[in-house]
Order: C-alpha cells, then sequence, then structure tokens
C-alpha cells in the first residue's frame, strides 16, 4: 500500500496539487490558518480561558475524584449526563476564578516577592528535616509539571493573591452567642411520636391488570427494555513481554554492552560547593573590590559560612551558609563550573569567579570520587534490559508485518497469524463503554464499532494500544440495538405495575386515614384491619437511628402541636409503604453542646459570603460560554 502511494504520488497531476498546496501557504502565510480559530471555552470580560487550561483543570478534578472514589468513579463516567455535568463544573470553576482575578487586579491585590519567597520556604513539602531543601524543591516542582522555577512562583503567587481575597472576606464573618443557641436548641430537639406502617403488599392480591395496561406501559418505555448493541470480535495480538519470554542474552552479549557502556554504570565524580556572591548592581568595579575583600577576609581565616550568611546576595544559600549542595555540571555557568571543577582539595577557595550575577567565591566543602558498578552487580539487570530490547525490536518487525499481511489478505486473519505466529482468539460481548482491559481504550473500540469491521466485513487497521501492545481486530459476531420482546419483559412489566397500583391504593388509604385522624376520629379499628397500629416512641432525636429516616425527617419537618389541633402527616418509606405519623410532644434533650459550633456556623456563613460575592461578581460580568466536550486522551 506504501509503496502504491509513493508511484502515485510522483505523478504529474499530483505535483501540480502539492504545488498549489505550497503557493497557497507560501502566499498566504501559515498563520492564517491558524490565528483566526478560537479554541477558547469561554470569555470572562474579553478575557479567554483556553481550551488547553479547561483540559488541564478537567484531567487534575477527574484524577482527585478518580483517586477519592475508585471504581465508583469508573462506574460514574460512563454516565454521559453525569460526565456532561462534570465538565461544565470544571468550566463554572475556571469563570470563577477568572472573575477573582480580575477583582483582584482592580483591587491592587498584590504578593510580594518577599512574602512568596517567605511562603516557599515554609512549605514542609520543600522541606529535610525541617529545613528547606533546593533540590528537594525543584525535583517536587518538576515532577508537577512546573520545569521552570519562575513558572511555580507565578502559579503560587496567582494563588495566594486569589486566597488574600477569600480570606478578606472569610474574615468578617462570625456566629453570634444566639445564633449558636438557637442551633443548639434546633439539634438538641426531641420529638414524641407514634406512626403506624401501612404495607403496600397486602394490596397486590386483589390488583388485577388487562393485557392493555401491560402492552401500553411496554409502548410508553422502550428505552428502558432495549439491548445495547453489542460486538464480539476476533482479534490477534502481539505483546512485547510475550516476545521476551522467548529471547536468550548470551553472557557474551552482557558483557559487550556492559563495556560498551562502562559510562552508564560510572557515577562521576562529585563536588559539594558553598558560594558567596555579590551582584555587579549598577556598579561593577565596586561589586569587584568588595568581593576582593571578602576574598582577603576568607583568605585571612575568618569562617566561610558565616561570612555568607553576612554578605552574600543570593539569601537562599547564604542562610545556609553559601550552601549549594551538590554541583551537577551545566546547571551554571560554564566560568562558575570550571573553577568549581578546578577544585581539589575539602576547603580548597577559588580567586574570584566572574557570571553574568555578579562576582562568585567558591569553596570546596566535599568529595565524592568516581565510582563503577561491577558487572556482576547489574548482570540480571542488563539480562532483562536487553532482552527487552530485542523484544522491541522483534515487536516493532512483527507489528509491520502483521499490519501489512492483515492489509493484503483482509478478509481473514489466519494469514496475519500464521505469520508473526499467534493465535486467534475471541473477545466477549464488548459495548461502547464499560470494557475489560484492552477493550477500555477508546481507539480499540472505535475501530469493533467501525464501518470497516462491521459493514465491510474486512480486518481493521492495527491498533497500537500502546507501546508493547498491537491488535488488528475481525468481526465475529455483531448484535444491534433492539427493544426486547413483550414475551421477555412481560413478567417485569407486570411487577411494575403491581407495585405502583399497590402503592397508590396504600396512599389513597393513608390519606383518608390521615383525614379521619385530623378531625379526630379513632382510627385504631381501621388500622387493625391493615393490619397496623400505632408504635410510640418518646424522645426521638433528629438523626435517630430508632425510626425509619423518612419517619423522623417527617416528624421534623411537622409543626409542634398545641391544644385541640393534631400535628400529623404521611409519609412514603423506601421500601414502598406508607406512614402516618403524628409529634405528641418536642422536648430538649440534655446532651452537651457542641464545642465546634460557633466554628461550623462561622465557616458556613464564609462559604456563603464567598459564594454570593461570586456570583455579585457575574451580575455585571459579560460572560460567554461554549459547548465543552469529553478531551481527547493522547496514548
Amino acid at each position: 500500500m506504501l509503496e502504491d502511494i509513493r508511484e502515485k504520488s510522483q505523478g504529474l497531476t499530483a505535483k501540480i496539487i502539492l504545488g498549489l498546496i505550497i503557493l497557497t501557504f507560501a502566499v498566504a502565510g501559515v498563520g492564517s490558518y491558524t490565528n483566526s480559530v478560537d479554541t477558547s471555552v469561554a470569555t470572562v470580560n474579553g478575557e479567554a480561558i483556553s481550551q488547553q487550561a479547561f483540559n488541564k483543570a478537567y484531567q487534575t478534578q477527574r484524577g482527585r475524584m478518580a483517586q477519592q472514589f475508585g471504581e465508583m468513579f469508573d462506574t460514574l463516567s460512563n454516565d454521559a449526563n453525569y460526565m456532561a455535568n462534570f465538565r461544565q463544573g470544571v468550566l463554572d470553576n475556571l469563570i470563577n476564578e477568572k472573575l477573582i482575578d480580575q477583582n483582584s487586579k482592580a483591587l491592587a491585590i498584590r504578593v510580594s516577592d518577599a512574602r512568596l519567597k517567605e511562603t516557599i520556604r515554609k512549605m514542609p513539602e520543600f522541606q529535610v528535616d525541617g529545613v528547606f531543601d533546593n533540590n528537594r524543591y525543584l525535583a517536587i516542582i518538576n515532577q508537577a509539571g512546573f520545569f521552570q522555577s519562575s513558572s511555580f512562583r507565578d502559579y503560587l503567587r496567582v494563588e495566594m493573591t486569589r486566597r488574600q481575597l477569600s480570606q478578606a472576606l472569610v474574615a468578617t464573618e462570625f456566629s453570634l452567642p444566639y445564633q449558636e443557641k438557637l442551633q443548639t436548641a434546633l439539634q438538641n430537639q426531641t420529638r414524641d411520636i407514634r406512626f403506624a406502617t401501612i404495607s403496600a403488599q397486602q394490596f397486590k392480591a386483589a390488583i388485577e391488570l388487562t393485557d392493555e395496561e401491560v402492552n401500553n406501559y411496554y409502548l410508553a418505555n422502550q428505552a428502558r427494555f432495549e439491548n445495547k448493541e453489542q460486538v464480539k470480535i476476533d482479534y490477534i495480538s502481539l505483546n512485547v513481554a510475550d516476545i521476551a519470554k522467548g529471547i536468550n542474552v548470551t553472557d557474551e552479549e552482557l558483557t559487550k554492552h556492559y563495556q560498551d557502556n562502562l559510562s552508564s554504570f560510572t557515577e562521576a565524580e562529585q563536588r559539594r560547593i558553598s558560594h558567596i556572591l555579590i551582584e555587579f548592581a549598577d556598579d561593577e568595579a565596586a561589586a569587584k573590590t568588595q568581593a576582593q575583600a571578602i576574598l582577603t577576609r576568607l583568605e585571612q581565616g575568618e569562617d566561610f559560612a558565616v561570612v555568607a550568611i553576612e554578605v552574600s546576595n543570593d539569601t537562599f544559600s547564604g542562610e545556609n551558609g553559601g550552601d549549594l549542595e551538590w554541583l551537577e555540571p551545566g546547571v551554571m555557568e560554564e566560568s562558575f563550573d570550571e573553577a568549581a571543577l578546578a577544585l581539589i582539595n575539602i576547603g580548597d577557595i577559588t580567586p574570584l569567579v566572574k557570571t553574568s550575577f555578579g562576582y562568585h567565591v567558591l569553596k570546596l566543602t566535599d568529595y565524592k570520587a568516581e565510582a563503577i558498578q561491577g558487572f556482576a552487580d547489574v548482570q540480571a539487570e542488563l539480562r532483562t534490559k536487553l532482552s527487552n530490547e530485542q523484544a522491541q525490536d522483534k515487536f516493532f518487525a512483527l507489528q509491520q508485518e502483521m499490519a501489512r499481511i492483515s492489509f493484503e489478505f483482509p478478509d481473514s486473519l489466519e494469514d496475519a497469524a500464521s505469520e508473526v505466529n499467534v493465535t486467534i482468539q475471541t473477545s466477549p460481548w464488548l459495548s461502547r463503554n464499560g470494557n475489560s482491559a484492552p477493550f477500555d481504550q477508546a481507539k480499540v473500540i472505535e475501530a469493533a464499532f467501525s464501518e470497516m469491521v462491521l459493514q465491510d466485513n474486512m480486518n481493521s487497521d492495527l491498533i497500537e494500544v500502546n507501546d508493547d501492545i498491537a491488535l488488528v481486530l475481525r468481526l465475529n459476531t455483531f448484535q444491534e440495538a433492539n427493544v426486547k420482546p413483550l414475551l421477555e419483559v412481560e413478567a417485569q412489566i407486570k411487577d411494575i405495575l403491581v407495585n405502583q397500583k399497590s402503592t397508590e391504593q396504600a396512599q389513597q388509604t393513608v390519606d383518608a386515614l390521615l383525614a379521619d385522624f385530623n378531625t379526630g376520629t379513632d382510627i385504631s379499628t381501621q388500622l387493625t384491619a391493615l393490619n397496623a397500629s400505632f408504635v410510640n416512641k418518646a424522645n426521638v432525636a433528629r438523626y435517630s437511628p430508632e425510626v425509619d429516616q423518612s419517619i423522623s425527617r417527617a416528624a421534623f419537618v411537622l409543626p409542634h402541636p398545641v391544644n385541640g389541633v393534631v400535628s400529623a402527616s404521611t409519609v412514603a418509606l423506601s421500601n414502598g409503604d406508607l406512614a402516618l405519623v403524628e409529634v405528641t410532644a418536642v422536648g430538649v434533650s440534655e446532651t452537651a453542646a457542641n464545642p465546634n459550633l460557633a466554628q461550623q456556623q462561622t465557616s458556613q456563613l464564609a462559604q456563603s459570603a464567598y459564594q454570593s460575592f461570586v456570583n455579585s461578581l457575574k451580575v455585571g460580568a459579560k460572560i460567554t460560554r461554549k459547548q465543552v466536550t469529553e478531551p481527547v486522551a493522547i496514548y
């Protein structure tokens, strides 16, 4: 196929088309094709929220939810409506943040460099044994995706500015004593109640259904009885791990690789360096004079660390006696590296070293000699590495062959399977989501339900599931989406309708009982006929486990009973039964007040105030939104 494409691309027509494309780009410029494309997902007062920003926030929030809820979130993520609301929530948060940032700028809220630096130094994530560690700091922010420390500082400055505004709002909220008293009284309130439960089950025996009712329900609820489309596929698979099992790496190959790559097993010599920096500022000559005076003090025996703390303009290292920890060549400027690498003995000090930052004095504080790992120590690791590398090379060769054969013989997988020495396997039934690996990958499912596989009945293109697995698919069986026949779901429909009608009759019965009860009629005889009776419960708390939560919620909604007026209602229970509930008295328990109540109330008020503030910003803002779709995963 590639050869055909190559040959056809040499024709006159192809060259003319190519020439026109090149001419178009030359005249119009590539920018005209890209610069006019608006990829933003929203604008807030003229400022765009980019698709990239949305994707990053979406993936972060999705990862947080997956970590928190585990398999439950996997189930939720298969619900299209839930994920649509989830994406909208992410966009709403970004809009809120943009409004806060704009308002902070209008209010001239700033975070100083000094405060930013102090915050970084005090963050426990960047400390070792309670002390700020620069290497740990760089490693952690790199792992978080900030490959320049300035990027992390910019991010932190924005977050601190937002926090400064929110804290200013939150700090103004407080809880008054009378509010705490009222809340405590409500929390500690108890109620004396009585209730009677009317079982819906007893009405089922008398219910009769017609065929017309069953058929009407079936026709009105077709989606409820639908089989989703499914496909079962035959497939062949290449796996690097399986290939590696059949590869034998000889001792000679191991020895040769070790000798050829000895530098990989060599830990270079290392130097731990301290320095004192005098910046140029506006007068380089004055800086050099000051640096020379410092060097003289050191040569006369003054303690390097003490002098660094006193005079170094590099305050981060200066506070640690000038310590830069272990020097990695290439991190600093060439002149700095050359001077540092020239130090031989621990305690040696360099002459003045000039860089673009200023003048430095360097001191060697520790030294590690070059260390080489022995062959015996790395032999097992090498064997695994080489077998995997050889398997990877073989995998790529077999992958190309599998793609070629399955394309040239598209009516069967047998030729390709025989060529790469794999067996044809059959998948379980697959739907468009919720499948097990490797059929949980979007590209695999897309191929399984593609026109090529389903309609043309041809082999799929080769699918690279990841760097180690490749598949080719072929249709085995396809089951179209269809509504189950009435005969298959008739019993299910009858159960549904009987339950509905029995609950309706129970509701009508309990409503009639409530009407009589509210007039002062004694309904004991009626309850007995319904196999029910009043159950009395005293001092029921708001969230008491002694009674059904539906009953306790209904009891605490009812008004306080007064002379001559019945305080009662009906409530549906989770099992389909109904209950008649009456409150006979209201009291307050002697439970001690929650010591954190004031703090909880203040927190709730603060959250409400902050949300109200954001809502007020939206009132006068010009906000446009676009439809946000599921970000495409890149494999």
